[in-house]
């Protein structure tokens, strides 16, 4: 993998994205080392990039149709004068002066903001039906895994990618910002790069914190303005923060790869403060190999159902609710779908 990179590298400027590309699709089976660095480091010798696999990253944030993130604020409570997108360069440096071969390849990351797109956010109530016994009716088989390793290893390189649609992004977005109050202390749980919050919520919220498997993942995050902690929660169920910490927790598409949903469910409503909400979103798309049995013989209203399931046999949630907040799309085509079901702890 990494000489097939270094000779992507040497092929110009029009090859450089496949290099960064080749390297986050190889995560489950190439061991690179890879480290976070600000301009001011130097960059490793390529005999050194070439033998021990690393691959150093910088962060350079710029602008489409915008300032900095942290001097965007929205002119409308819709965000409407914020960007559409924010574009993000990914450094690769594989060489020093010295070395002879002093060169960076990048690769643009696309941020959707969820602001200024021509989509419509209607929000649609969804009724439960399933009645769930007193006991959890599960079996071990439910939660197997097609692939059982460690998600360690299926984390290891970033995966600096979106795993819905921006109409799905952008509905998740507009529902954050009509449904989370300004000032709240949010943790966002199984977080990634990105958190799907509004473009104003570090500075109009008190604090946010996010969870996640990869930690250089979570440092692009420029949203979680009170940090984060790197875990594995289907390692480790317990989350790492004093009870009654937070006025929201949420959870997007990803409640699905959690082998103890119900365990995790509990320590959210341990962190919650009394009042306070966990918002879990869920669409139709997953990684199939890491997605339990049993969400994978289900539907998109029957994942509703055992997500109520979840928090009934979690205890000390009210006010289940579910809601369909699929965008309206110009043209009615394809969007994915976008689901959300929030509780109130008691």
């Amino acid at each position: 993998a990494i000489t097939m990179i270094s000779r992507i590298l040497t092929m110009g400027p029009r090859f450089n994205q496949y290099a960064t590309y080749f390297l986050l699709a190889a995560g489950s089976t190439t061991r690179c080392s890879l480290a976070l660095q600000s301009s001011s480091q130097g960059a490793i010798a390529r005999s050194k990039f070439l033998s021990s696999s690393a691959a150093a990253f910088i962060a350079s944030t710029t602008l489409v149709m915008g300032s900095e993130p942290a001097e965007c604020q929205a002119a409308t409570p819709g965000g409407k004068s914020n960007p559409r997108y924010i574009d993000t360069e990914l450094q690769m440096k594989y060489g020093e002066d010295n070395a002879g071969n002093p060169r960076t390849r990048g690769v643009l990351v696309r941020r959707m903001t969820g602001d200024s797109t021509p989509y419509e956010f209607p929000v649609k109530p969804v009724s439960f039906v399933q009645e769930w016994p007193e006991v959890p009716p599960f079996k071990p088989e439910d939660f197997f895994r097609a692939d059982g390793n460690s998600d360690g290893i299926f984390y290891t390189v970033p995966k600096l990618v979106y795993h819905i649609d921006e109409p799905a992004v952008a509905s998740l977005t507009q529902y954050y910002r009509k449904n989370i109050k300004k000032g709240s202390d949010i943790l966002d749980i199984c977080s990634s790069w990105v958190s799907h919050y509004p473009l104003e919520f570090p500075k109009v919220m008190n604090k946010i914190c996010a969870t996640g498997i990869n930690s250089l993942e979570l440092q692009f995050n420029d949203q979680l303005t009170g940090g984060y902690k790197a875990q594995d929660l289907n390692n480790n169920p317990k989350l790492a923060y004093e009870d009654n910490s937070f006025d929201v927790v949420t959870c997007v598409v990803s409640i699905d790869y959690l082998v103890d949903a119900i365990t995790i469910l509990k320590e959210v409503n341990r962190v919650l403060r009394p009042g306070g909400k966990v918002i879990i979103s869920q669409s139709n798309r997953c990684f199939p190999s890491k997605a339990i049995a049993i969400w994978l013989k289900m539907n998109d209203r029957q994942h509703l159902e055992l997500i109520n399931g979840y928090l009934k046999y979690a205890g000390g949630f009210k006010d289940v609710e579910a809601f369909d907040i699929g965008a309206t799309v110009p043209n009615n085509s394809y969007r994915d779908p976008m689901f959300i079901v929030q509780a109130t702890k008691a």
